[in-house]
């Protein structure tokens, strides 16, 4: 990594680009992308489209409600870059996210390790793509002559957005290749699929009620309690499920009669998706009958066990995401290891490549989401990896640019 390519990350990590599904602190996304373009148009590389998402992309199929209930107006701080040389086909593209999660963390490089939010996740990984192509170009005429190079350089990708004003819109507008590369942190081992997910809000809309006479009210603290648990044992024999947040409220002179339950659901395949959904919501109907069972004698509780079935509703806030499935992908597999088949994935905005015609699309980068904290505290990536992945990056488009394929 040379020395500019260290300012440019250190740059990068200074600007706070959580998004406002993150955060209501200030949001520099198009000053990052301005930077990020200014870097490669030193290498060559041309802007073929910086522009905020149009307000219609959050009426498509698949948006999560939690977007649609924001409004439209924080698009206007969710631009999407796409950098590209040489012709639109045959041409890989690399998708790289700018956008992070929140709390900002300060930038720091002791020489070896960068740190600082996104350092991994991923505004790392982008400034290394950008040496790799650097290299590329220097390595080969044929980079950007008989084969073309696409950047993806996105929002939304954070937040539970899903891509679905960033990366979606790009891919629908036709900027991909026949190869695709998701840059997320794999461990220099390439994933070619991606799963996707689904999330339960399971919600209870009852009375509130005072410390001094809590019967009076719906307890919906001890009926999400008791979901929660039922729902984690019901759900796990069919798949992986995360059982995340539970709300009801935070003082303690009062019974609270709303509160709210998130489960997400990933899944691989569509089958695998309905099957999850339909044993949601045999569980819930059992946990309710279960939890009415329960408590229907206990003087604190029996109002809410009269009631559970009545003030409990489930509202899917994210569904019908499309999952990509296991491809093959020749030139990946002569340079890179690949993914263990039995290893499960995660899920990424490479699943909206999914059903493209005449593309394949992997997941790599380098290290770890867990090992270098992404989305935690002390986020940090290493220069040798990120030089490993520059490398990588450099022979990917050097292979594909002579053989014009993947």
């Amino acid at each position: 990594m040379i020395e500019a390519d260290r300012d440019l990350l250190l740059r990068l990590l200074e600007l706070p680009t959580a998004g406002p599904l993150e955060t209501t602190d200030e949001v520099l996304l198009w000053d990052a992308m301005r930077l990020y373009a200014r870097a490669a148009a030193e290498i060559g590389l041309e802007t073929r489209h910086f522009a905020a998402p149009d307000p219609s992309v959050l009426e498509l199929p698949g948006v999560p409600a939690g977007l649609r209930d924001f409004g439209p107006d924080f698009l206007a701080c969710q631009p999407s870059l796409v950098l590209g040389i040489g012709p639109a086909s045959p041409a890989v593209m690399f998708n790289v996210h700018l956008d992070t999660v929140a709390p900002f963390e300060p930038a720091g490089f002791d020489g070896s390790r960068f740190t600082g939010r996104g350092a991994i996740d991923a505004k790392g990984p982008a400034v290394a793509l950008l040496a790799g192509v650097r290299a590329a170009l220097a390595a080969d005429p044929a980079v950007g002559r008989d084969a073309g190079v696409l950047v993806q350089a996105v929002s939304g990708e954070e937040g539970g957005a899903m891509g679905t004003f960033g990366t979606r819109p790009l891919v629908e507008a036709g900027y991909h290749g026949e190869l695709n590369i998701f840059c997320e942190p794999t461990g220099l081992r390439h994933l070619p699929r991606c799963s996707a997910s689904m999330t339960a809000s399971v919600r209870v809309d009852g009375d509130d009620a005072i410390d001094d006479e809590p019967h009076r009210g719906h307890n919906a603290t001890v009926l999400l309690g008791f979901l929660a648990q039922h729902l984690a044992a019901e759900l796990a024999p069919h798949g992986r499920v995360c059982v995340a947040g539970l709300h009801t409220g935070h003082l303690h002179n009062r019974v609270y009669g709303r509160g709210e339950l998130l489960l997400n659901l990933p899944y691989d395949r569509e089958e695998s998706a309905a099957g999850m959904a339909a044993a949601l919501e045999d569980g819930l109907r059992g946990g309710l009958a279960g939890f009415s069972a329960r408590f229907r004698d206990s003087p604190p509780f029996r109002r809410t066990a009269a009631d559970a079935a009545a003030i409990t509703g489930l509202r899917w806030r994210k569904r019908g995401l499309p999952a990509l499935p296991t491809q093959d992908i020749p030139l990946l597999d002569e340079l890179v290891p690949r993914w263990p088949d039995d290893e499960p994935g995660f899920t990424c905005d490479a699943l909206w490549l999914a059903g493209v015609p005449g593309t394949r699309t992997t997941v790599l980068g380098p290290g770890s989401l867990g090992a270098n904290n992404a989305h935690s505290t002390g986020e940090y990536a290493g220069t040798e990896d990120l030089d490993r992945f520059s490398h990588l990056v450099r022979d990917i488009i050097v292979r594909f640019s002579r053989t014009g394929g993947p």
